[in-house]
């Protein structure tokens, strides 16, 4: 019994640690520095070559964000431009453009 508590303690803290809240306002900020420049502002693109993200599910933008930074999904320019992002990060880009309305 005390190996089984041990290891769902073990258990409980590794996905504490692990976990974060997400906060769509500091994704604001990182979309407004690092991401407007082809996705825009608001996750509505200018120009026609980039997606728009605006509205997209979060859990979507959080996965395509890690494997853009970890070089599995293969992109030059969002493989460069995820690179130094934290999952902090990933998780309020992913937050705060998930909050936004789809573009129609």
């Amino acid at each position: 019994m005390t190996i089984q508590r041990s290891l769902l303690a073990a258990a409980v803290a590794l996905a504490s640690a692990s976990s974060f809240a997400a906060n769509p306002d500091a994704g604001k900020a990182t979309v407004e520095s690092v991401c407007a420049a082809c996705h825009g502002i608001t996750g509505i693109s200018a120009a026609g070559g980039f997606p728009n993200l605006a509205g997209q599910k979060e859990e979507y933008l959080r996965n395509a964000l890690t494997a853009y930074r970890a070089g599995t999904r293969k992109a030059a320019v969002m493989n460069n431009m995820a690179a130094s992002l934290t999952d902090q990060q990933i998780g309020d880009i992913a937050a705060y453009l998930s909050s936004l309305k789809r573009c129609e």
